[in-house]
């Protein structure tokens, strides 16, 4: 499924690293950052989480929901907030529902090889529940500034 900015986010219910059930529906009347990212504690997907972290309070005060997605599990999660106090939602996505939902769950290459895997995306959801941008090309040091340029805020 390809995606595309101006139509309907699909809905999603995922735990995150607390084992608390989140619904995209229950985000109704908020800005939603929902990002996905290849994997806890790698280089690059903690350089935009940290990014994100630094930058939080600024995003919070813009109304801004940040939700991170990825396919490790709750434990994975959660040691990846600790490590880096993460203050926003890490989502787990075992079975790639979501990835697939997004499109986000691609065939990938590296160093020759071919592997399914997730591609660094992210989706600005608005208040209605609709993409109003797609981030395909993530800045990963500089993530939030992405965003709040994107949506003008």
């Amino acid at each position: 499924m390809i995606l595309k900015e101006h139509e309907k986010a699909p809905a999603f219910e995922a735990k995150d690293q607390n084992a608390v059930v989140h619904k995209l529906g229950q985000y109704k009347g908020k800005k939603v950052v929902l990002y996905f990212y290849p994997k806890d504690n790698t280089e690059t997907c903690t350089k935009q989480a940290c990014n994100l972290r630094d930058n939080y309070e600024l995003l919070k005060e813009k109304g801004i929901v940040v939700l991170g997605v990825s396919p490790d599990d709750e434990k994975s999660h959660k040691k990846f907030e600790s490590k880096f106090s993460l203050p926003f939602t890490l989502l787990v996505d075992k079975d790639q529902t979501m990835m697939h939902d997004y499109g986000v769950w691609a065939l990938k290459k590296f160093m020759g090889k071919e592997y399914m895997g997730v591609l660094r995306t992210t989706f600005l959801i608005n208040e209605k529940g609709k993409i109003d941008h797609i981030i395909e090309k993530v800045d990963s040091k500089n993530h939030a500034q992405q965003i709040l340029e994107l949506w003008k805020i």
